[in-house]
């Protein structure tokens, strides 16, 4: 999480598989158990969207990110009549609710501000928790069953020490860059929220931290060298959730997915959310359904895959099963060939 510096969550169950996919061995109940815990939070961080951040970066994020959100969400706040005057009701019956461990579910804290005469309707409910968030006032509390809660963040994270604004421009560049180069500026302030303009503030504040590459015109930002050079490399597959950070941390994405495919998962709906990527390029969708033990995967592929590549995406597959501790069945790929028969 902290190489990341954050997750995008809107997609709890993808965005557990993110982490999970990158702390080889770990499981989702380990990751529930963090969340549980309050090791990992979510909150509505950097873009107006959910986000797994660390208690120790949750301060200073939305110190640096929290305006640009807050002027995204000008428009609206004006159209659902939400003001600063009922901001402030809003949040005292929060701080009131919360406080001394509570924690609350949306229908829980929406019930409280319909006593108290303040109109909560789908949008307005999101706006004023959001607010909330956005102000460092709460944040995630643990699951009850499968619902969320809130908790107030003064009580779920220790006090943390503030960062000059330039300190965390560089902070968020380096981490950025690091864990998502090669990228460019563009890609850095559209995943932070940020004018282009404090994109290359952080990038210069950064220093020698970033190495910089010019392509074709391009430049890029990445993780200095270490030296290594890469030998023959296997083909690689991942089943991941089109709100993983491989999708969500760029702004052009051209290089891994065509104009057409974006646009035919967008047709799919909701049964396009997690994809398959091979070799780097998104070449299909997944799909997974729970039953008495077992986990069954179904993958649906655009093209024809060679053997070395179907393998890599039959091992992916049980990685997400391992992830999960169950087994996994894999349902037949149509117009592809059986993954079933793979060694």
């Amino acid at each position: 999480m902290t190489w990341l510096a954050a997750v995008q969550a809107q997609d709890y169950a993808g965005a557990k598989w993110a982490l999970g996919m990158r702390v080889p061995g770990s499981t989702d109940a380990d990751v529930e158990e963090a969340f549980t815990g309050g090791a990992i939070l979510r909150t509505h961080i950097l873009r107006p969207t959910w986000h797994f951040i660390t208690p120790a970066d949750i301060r200073w994020l939305l110190a640096l990110t929290a305006p640009r959100v807050h002027a995204a969400n000008a428009r609206i706040y004006r159209k659902y009549g939400l003001d600063t005057t009922i901001f402030r009701r809003s949040n005292a019956l929060l701080e009131q609710a919360l406080q001394g461990g509570r924690y609350l579910t949306r229908d829980e804290l929406r019930a409280i501000f319909e006593r108290r005469r303040i109109p909560t309707d789908e949008i307005r409910m999101v706006y004023l928790l959001m607010w909330a968030e956005l102000e460092g006032l709460i944040c995630s509390g643990p699951r009850r069953g499968k619902q969320f809660t809130y908790a107030l963040l003064d009580e779920r994270v220790p006090a943390t020490k503030a960062l000059a604004r330039d300190a965390a421009l560089a902070e968020l560049a380096r981490r950025f860059f690091t864990s998502r180069g090669p990228a460019m500026i563009h890609d850095f302030a559209k995943w932070a929220g940020l004018t282009l303009a404090d994109g290359r503030r952080g990038v210069e504040a950064a220093g020698r931290a970033l190495a910089e590459e010019a392509v074709d015109g391009t430049r890029y930002w990445f993780a200095p060298s270490t030296g290594r050079t890469p030998g023959d490399k296997k083909p690689t597959a991942h089943l991941i959730s089109i709100f993983d950070e491989y999708i969500s941390g760029y702004r052009d994405r051209s290089a891994i997915m065509s104009a057409a495919r974006a646009s035919r998962l967008y047709r799919l709906g909701p049964a396009g959310i997690y994809i398959v990527v091979v070799n780097g390029v998104v070449v299909g969708h997944w799909a997974r359904r729970f039953g008495k033990g077992t986990v069954r995967v179904r993958i649906q592929l655009y093209e024809r895959l060679g053997q070395a590549e179907r393998r890599a995406v039959k091992a992916s597959a049980e990685a997400f099963g391992a992830f999960m501790q169950m087994p996994v069945e894999l349902e037949e790929v149509t117009g592809a060939g059986n993954l079933e028969g793979l060694p």
